[in-house]
């Protein structure tokens, strides 16, 4: 059974804040709010938490595309090769906000994700998120749960998040409504950025 627990973006408690970051560190998965549409994340350094993802979402880990959500640009080098001067304003201008850029991984990416030749980041413009991974100290692998509905691609209601999901993860964050967009796709990893999925985030900026 999945802990629910009410947090608020304008000002998240530390406290609350803090047992979500408790129940990533020992390896549980968490539901969270977004600037986009609520994600399935994890700590980025717990093994199986990372497998519990991959088995919930039928990929292989090694073949997966999760986002590295993290709290800014600060340990992107820890992630990503080296970039140059117009990606990093790029990133600069677009961040924190509802985009997920594609960028070229690092030889020193975590062990599962060693052979990917490209990652995803992703800052989104959300204080919970955010305050989430600032204290954890290192990024989620994060996921965007999808709905079975034909019409509703993506759950809102928190509620209605946790009913589904209650059996499958640790923890679910009712924080407010969600959006039902999810985030823009530009890669960067070419020399010109090229929109992979145009999603809640304006493309004009590129």
């Amino acid at each position: 059974m999945a802990e629910f627990i009410k947090i608020y973006e304008e000002n998240p408690n530390p406290r609350d804040i803090k047992k979500v970051v408790d129940v990533l560190r020992k390896g549980g998965l968490v539901i969270y709010p977004t600037d986009t549409v609520y994600g399935l994340g994890c700590d980025i350094t717990h093994l199986k938490a990372l497998e519990r993802i991959a088995t919930i979402k039928g990929v292989k880990l090694e073949k997966a595309n999760f986002s590295f959500v993290c709290h800014d640009l600060s340990n992107l080098s820890d992630y990503v090769k080296q970039i140059d001067t117009k990606t990093f304003k790029i990133l600069k201008r677009a961040l924190p906000g509802p985009y997920t850029f594609i960028l070229p991984g690092a030889s020193s990416l975590p062990h599962p994700f060693k052979k990917k030749k490209t990652v995803g980041i992703r800052v989104p413009d959300n204080n919970i998120a955010l305050e989430i991974v600032r204290q954890l100290g290192n990024p989620i692998i994060s996921t965007s749960i999808h709905d079975e509905d034909e019409i509703i691609e993506y759950t809102t209601d928190p509620e209605l998040i946790l009913e589904k999901w209650n059996n499958l993860v640790d923890m679910v964050i009712d924080g407010g409504y969600g959006d039902n967009h999810a985030s823009t796709v530009v890669d960067l990893s070419e020399s010109e950025p090229v929109i992979v999925r145009e999603g809640k985030g304006s493309t004009e900026i590129f």
